[in-house]
């Protein structure tokens, strides 16, 4: 008696590959997990060398010495770190897409000119001295040059060529501002030498409450934005077709940059590349598409900034380097390596 033998399995049967979908899907949640490890090394390693036993009883049990280091002080760094690594690279992915330019960032409209401009107004002629009191001055002043970018850049008809050159000259001019008033007044350089350089260490609750309603909003925004956005990237024509309004989706973009980078420089002063390298890297690997472009910006950005910021605790014990110095350190020959890889890329 014979029996049949199984049937061979065909291209119908066998088991599909792994979708595009499936993949970036795997690939957010390994990002994810990335930013958890870093989140807790933040915790655990600081200028002030602690056991991990230390750091455990600090955290959960000790409200002495170890509770002030721990929750009073790392935890409070690392959550803000965690905001507004988020908010620099959603705002450094959304004014890529709104400029058509993969190497620009939230310094190319001028909001960190017009945050760092406003703190220092703040301090030389209003005696402003506390945290609390840059972090409204400096939002302030972000917000007022992203609607002076967008005015100039042609409002209605603004298009990513005008916002770029409205953005660079606003910056020009009140950087020359900044640093005439800084060499003039001793006191204000003085107050100003830290927030400039870009600081987690300052990091407070009472920061991160002040700040946490305008993260909320513009990351809400950004994401929201994310089909618009895709559509405006095929030619204001094809948009148009597809739907999208475009002075709304621009202004809306502007707003969203806005909110979440001037809301982040108020918090611990100007960090650059962050929200140039992040978008960039994840670009090459998720492809143009912004709804994913954009959560991978804000799990990966703050998983870089923190880890400088842990670089930076480890390297100079007992004192630390400002995260600020240490993403500037990385970030200039990244920046250098993709000019050149993109113009390569033009040949």
């Amino acid at each position: 008696m014979l029996v049949d033998s199984p049937p061979e399995p065909s291209a119908e049967t066998a088991p599909a590959p792994p979708t595009r979908r499936a993949i970036r899907a795997a690939g957010l949640f390994v990002s994810l997990a990335v930013l958890v490890l870093v989140a807790l090394a933040s915790i655990a390693i600081g200028a002030k060398e602690l056991s991990l036993e230390q750091v455990w009883h600090g955290l959960f049990e000790d409200s002495g010495t170890y509770g002030d280091v721990v929750v009073g002080e790392r935890l409070s760094r690392t959550v803000l770190g965690l905001l507004v690594g988020a908010a620099l690279g959603l705002s450094g992915a959304v004014l890529q897409a709104l400029t058509r330019n993969p190497l620009a960032d939230p310094g190319l409209l001028g909001i960190n000119a017009g945050a760092s401009a406003a703190v220092v107004t703040a301090i030389t002629f209003f005696g402003v001295t506390s945290l609390s009191g840059y972090v409204w001055f400096a939002f302030a002043g972000a917000a007022v040059v992203g609607a002076l970018v967008y005015f100039l850049g042609g409002s209605r008809g603004a298009t990513p060529v005008r916002l770029a050159l409205a953005g660079t000259a606003i910056s020009a001019a009140l950087y020359g501002y900044l640093q005439a008033v800084m060499i003039t007044d001793e006191a204000a350089l003085s107050k100003m030498r830290f927030w400039t350089v870009g600081s987690l260490a300052s990091a407070t609750n009472t920061t991160i409450e002040q700040v946490l309603p305008f993260l909320a909003v513009g990351t809400v925004l950004a994401l929201a934005l994310a089909r618009p956005l895709n559509a405006m990237a095929m030619g204001d024509d094809t948009a148009r077709a597809l739907g999208a309004h475009l002075n709304r989706t621009r202004g809306l973009s502007m707003a969203a940059a806005t909110v979440l980078c001037g809301a982040a420089t108020a918090a611990c002063g100007p960090i650059v590349f962050v929200g140039l390298m992040v978008p960039h890297v994840v670009r090459s690997f998720t492809g143009p598409d912004l709804r994913w472009i954009l959560p991978y910006a804000t799990v990966l950005s703050p998983a870089l900034l923190l880890g400088a910021d842990v670089i930076g605790r480890m390297i100079a014990r007992p004192a630390e380097l400002q995260v600020g110095i240490v993403t500037a350190i990385l970030g200039g020959p990244v920046f250098i390596f993709l000019v050149r890889r993109r113009r390569t890329a033009q040949l």
